[in-house]
């Protein structure tokens, strides 16, 4: 099973502007030029694209549905870590964030929900545990999937770390992965699953001219 992992391409916020929530924030001109870039840099049609319900994501994968109307289409709940209260976020750039974000990661409590409408590190956990096995009991063999990079660095994570539990410790850790591995607009990973392993692999993050390029990936946690 081959699935490419896409991260969006250039949001709004990315840009530096301020928006009014996690869910709505466009694209800028150069993430559309991103997600036509990722479209032309797929060469065959998936059996499968997923969008995040987030915009971002979702016009992203517009591009590339555009471009293989046939491959059919599902929203699953691989939207971005929303771990600041969404209400005090409104119109706020992500430098006005900065200190609430950095105050959030130093506080490295697992369980810890800002407001109504955030979430836990333990409950973001969860969704991309919970998305890597809908991927392993899906019936398509090769996917493709738009989602975010904090996200997609959670599911890399994951294959790749194999946390025994999500502690401080392990959220710390996963931070400096995070920061370590920061995933560019329109770039991502492939994760590979072969027949007879119930364990995946990850390769070296890849950019957007390479995202078919299977054989010039060199995985970085091989299967047993």
């Amino acid at each position: 099973k081959n699935v490419r992992l896409v991260r969006h391409g250039e949001s709004a916020a990315n840009a530096g502007a301020a928006t009014l929530d996690h869910a709505s924030i466009p694209l800028t001109e150069k993430g559309i030029e991103q997600a036509k870039r990722v479209a032309q840099s797929v060469g065959r049609a998936p059996e499968l694209i997923v969008a995040s319900p987030f915009s971002r994501a979702r016009a992203t994968a517009d591009a590339t549905i555009s471009v293989f109307l046939d491959a059919p289409f599902e929203t699953w709940p691989i939207e971005e870590f929303t771990y600041l209260d969404p209400t005090r976020c409104v119109n706020t750039t992500v430098g006005q964030r900065k200190a609430w974000v950095d105050h959030y990661w130093a506080n490295a409590d697992p369980s810890y929900v800002d407001g109504e409408g955030a979430e836990s590190f333990l409950e973001f956990v969860d969704r991309a545990r919970s998305f890597l096995d809908h991927l392993a009991t899906h019936s398509a063999q090769d996917i493709l999937a738009f989602s975010h990079g904090q996200f997609l660095n959670a599911v890399a994570w994951l294959i790749e770390r194999k946390p025994l539990q999500v502690d401080a410790q392990a959220m710390i850790e996963w931070r400096r992965y995070e920061i370590d591995n920061h995933v560019r607009n329109g770039c991502g990973y492939f994760v590979t699953r072969a027949i007879g392993h119930s364990s995946w692999a990850v390769s070296d993050s890849i950019d957007i001219d390479g995202m078919v390029n299977l054989d010039k990936l060199r995985l970085r946690s091989p299967m047993p």
